[in-house]
């Protein structure tokens, strides 16, 4: 916590430095440091806050997450423009103010909003920062307007913000340093952190929301300015904010994945592609004399889409749906204009952004430290909804569970559908065939159905979801190649078998993931199917053989389908039972998987897991969990039905029988007389380990309560038996008692190393698999033969982690006692 919290400040101290030397010496003929070398050595404290922002720990929610990652984008776009400066692309005299001026003004507001909130929340040291950034610039702003303020009140108000930074950040160190010993005035963490424990849970479910939110008001401040006669006009040089800010949008959209908050990381998924859009669309005229066209279907989609989504955010924050409605009048409003971002009434909506962005900004800020929350409304909806017996939402720790094990992640499904839509549709814009599409293809085919949709591939990947997120990365990659290929003009004569054996070589790829589809659902199937008549278009129109029509209608289908997958993932991950259906596998299979036959899944590294994991083996279950070595299936001694079945369901060998593991030697303690001194003491030298004692079958083992079911664990003569050293596994044992134990793969197979395997492998014969990701050690362990050991030998059935030598030299010791 400290250390990101220096990295935090630090990094604005350097940026500040770098800022105040560059407005000192503006006055002299030669500026002390160029405005490239400045705007490249911007991107450097830049790069440290988005490190610092995105690196802090969650559990105790700060407004430094939203300092660091919005003053991040700030100095990116900033450092950008001085790039453009610096290399002649802004020539005329006002260029270079036009250019900063939006982004100065927004970022000034923005910092303010910060400051407001930290000093009503109790965060003292940010809220002075953000104050002093503001400050600093507004100052700037007001001298591109007026020379009479001069470049040194700027310089100063950045050495203010450069000492408060260095301060704070110096003061942080030494307390961490020193182990508190040494803690400059107002930097005391000890008393910052008994502060945040007291706040218990305050804290947003997604601190994240707030920056994005702020970096909104930031595209809309770009068109904004222009309507209000604050810049001259929009051009190349506000592309910067643009893509700067779609760019931290894409980059706060998976951080609000790993936050859980699956629409609002949506949500900043349609916003980023809006701003690459516009970005696109003040780049294009640098290459192209006429202003860029809009593809009006897939603008009409988009605010569909954006109506949608609004509606179901408004189930989980009224606030936040209301505020997605202003997005869909701006997608209206872009249609219906022919010069698109250029034309005064999408401008006119982007000023409404801009002010609804900075009060659902202020709200979320505040939310993040508050105590008491402002009232997003989710409670009158809860009860609305309580009254409807026909839709209940979904709540709990189910919410987001994932397919197998536990992920970081909340489901990216809907993303990838709405991307699949939108470039589906953006390809029914109607135009010459052979011209590169102006406008379309970059922003709604490359960015929309293809870099989001990789984001969303790989979060599915995260998940578990293996089928899904291939088919999400490869048409993903479809959607790139092609769109660069087609954009770029390379469906020439020459090359058009080249572009046709690359398009057959993915058609190929989808083949399989169609027949794979069939044992997942009928959504899927068509989903992957209709992809099919996609690609094919896209061949016919590689070898000039492309009937009219054709085009138009695949995508018109494979966007109605996606359309429907988007709906229908919506509504699954929202209330519990399923709106839209998305039907059975078309194949069935009688293994593994098959319809709803899935364990629970449960992550070991919570403590209500393992609870529940003791529950189902009190109740006479049988599960997979982790130990110190590889996966093993477990089933309680108290409960003779859940041995047998364990015994059952495993297939189990008679030259392999199960084992008997426990947590202490307390709970062999009643039957302690049993034992031979010698053979208690090396248990308990050599416990807990990865070490298995097979011991003498006695009297001893009905005091654990297996009855009738005990013939299935060990021979007649023998038992093997241990501790694990695994305190997961112990912890287990102490709530549910002794267990009975057997690797959990089917007899002659290779051990489990993963709760995936325990999944493939078992997954239709246990009731739940704790996971705990890759086990430590790929090796089982040494199963040591002591059926005679009071005569002074021991004997070795396998040898596995432990060594031979490790095993006689406890031995030895316990001789020698």
């Amino acid at each position: 916590e400290s250390l990101h919290s220096c990295i935090g400040l630090l990094g604005i101290s350097a940026g500040s430095l770098l800022l105040a030397v560059h407005f000192y010496s503006s006055r002299g003929a030669a500026p002390l440091i160029p405005s490239t070398a400045l705007g490249l050595l911007l991107l450097l404290p830049s790069a440290l806050l988005a490190y610092a922002g995105i690196r802090r720990s969650l559990r105790n929610a700060s407004l430094l997450v939203s300092l660091c990652l919005t003053l991040s984008a700030f100095w990116s776009g900033y450092g950008v423009i001085l790039i453009l400066a610096g290399q002649g692309l802004l020539p005329e005299p006002g260029d270079a103010r036009d250019a900063l001026v939006p982004g100065l003004a927004t970022f000034t507001l923005a910092l303010l909003l910060v400051a407001l909130v930290g000093f009503l929340c109790g965060e003292p040291v940010l809220a002075l920062v953000a104050s002093a950034v503001s400050l600093a610039g507004a100052h700037e702003v007001a001298l591109h307007y007026s020379s009479s303020l001069g470049p040194s009140a700027v310089a100063c108000s950045h050495l203010v913000v450069c000492l408060l930074g260095g301060y704070f950040a110096l003061g942080r160190m030494l307390y961490f340093l020193t182990k508190g010993k040494v803690a400059l005035p107002g930097t005391d963490l000890s008393e910052k952190k008994a502060q945040e424990q007291g706040r218990g849970g305050a804290g947003s479910s997604n601190p994240f929301a707030a920056p994005g939110l702020l970096l909104n008001m930031l595209s809309a401040s770009v068109f904004g300015c222009r309507l209000l006669g604050v810049t001259h006009r929009v051009f190349l040089g506000h592309v910067p904010w643009l893509w700067v800010a779609g760019t931290y949008q894409i980059g706060i959209c998976v951080l609000s994945y790993r936050a859980m908050d699956a629409l609002m990381a949506t949500a900043f998924g349609f916003t980023s592609i809006l701003k690459f859009a516009g970005g696109y669309c003040l780049l294009y005229p640098a290459w192209q004399p006429e202003e860029p066209s809009f593809p009006t279907p897939v603008l009409v989609v988009f605010s569909i889409l954006f109506a949608v989504l609004a509606l179901f955010l408004s189930l989980q924050s009224p606030v936040d749906g209301l505020y997605l409605l202003v997005f869909v009048t701006y997608c209206i409003a872009l249609a219906c204009s022919p010069r698109g971002f250029f034309a005064g009434g999408p401008q006119g909506v982007a000023v409404a952004i801009f002010v609804a962005s900075a009060l659902v900004s202020l709200i979320h800020l505040y939310n993040v430290r508050a105590r008491a929350k402002s009232p997003p409304g989710k409670g009158a909806v809860k009860a609305l909804l309580a009254r409807s017996s026909l839709l209940k939402l979904r709540e709990g720790p189910d919410l987001h569970a994932p397919y197998l094990g536990y992920s970081k992640y909340a489901d990216a499904e809907v993303l990838a559908y709405a991307c699949s839509a939108l470039a589906s549709f953006a390809l029914t814009a109607t135009g010459d065939p052979q011209a590169p599409l102006a406008t379309v293809v970059i922003p709604w085919v490359v960015v929309a159905g293809g870099i989001l949709k990789l984001l969303s591939g790989s979060v599915a990947f995260a998940r578990g979801k293996t089928l899904e997120s291939s088919a999400f990365i490869l048409y993903a990659v479809m959607w790139i190649i092609w769109g660069l290929a087609r954009y770029s003009g390379l469906y020439s004569t020459a090359r058009s078998f080249h572009a046709a054996v690359g398009i057959v070589a993915f058609m190929l790829f989808n083949s399989f993931i169609v027949f794979c589809s069939l044992f997942l659902n009928m959504a899927w199937f068509f989903y992957s199917l209709t992809f099919m008549l996609i690609a094919v278009s896209f061949l016919l129109d590689a070898i000039h053989a492309l009937p009219t029509g054709y085009d138009i209608a695949a995508t018109l289908i494979f966007g109605l389908v996606s359309f429907y997958c988007f709906l229908a993932a919506l509504s699954s991950s929202t209330f519990e039972g399923c709106c839209f259906p998305v039907g059975r596998p078309v194949v069935q299979l009688s293994g593994v998987g098959a319809g709803t036959t899935k364990c629970l899944h449960l992550p070991a590294r919570k403590a209500s897991s393992v609870k529940r994991i003791a529950d189902i083996l009190r109740n006479g279950g049988t599960c997979g969990i982790p130990t110190d070595t590889v996966y093993v299936l477990v089933a309680a001694c108290s409960r003779p039905d859940a041995v047998e079945k364990a015994h059952r369901s495993k297939r189990q060998a008679q030259d392999r029988p199960m084992s008997l593991w426990i947590s202490s030697l307390k709970q062999l303690e009643p039957a302690k007389h049993l034992f031979t001194p010698l053979l208690w003491d090396f248990m308990e030298a050599a416990w807990p380990s990865p070490i298995s004692l097979v011991i003498p079958r006695g009297e001893w083992v009905d005091f654990l309560g297996m009855k009738d079911s005990a013939k299935y664990v060990g021979t007649p003569q023998s038992v093997a038996i241990r501790i694990p050293d695994c305190s997961v596994t112990t912890h287990l044992i102490d709530l549910v008692g002794p267990i009975v134990v057997t690797s959990a793969n089917p007899t002659g197979e290779a051990d489990t190393t993963h709760h995936n395997q325990v999944y493939a492998k078992l997954g239709d014969k246990v009731d739940a698999v704790l996971c705990g990701g890759p086990s430590p050690e790929n090796i089982a362990s040494t199963v040591v033969d002591c059926t005679k050991i009071d005569s002074g030998n021991v004997g070795f059935f396998r040898v596995g982690i432990i060594p031979k030598s490790q095993v006689l030299q406890i031995l030895e010791q316990v001789q020698k006692k």
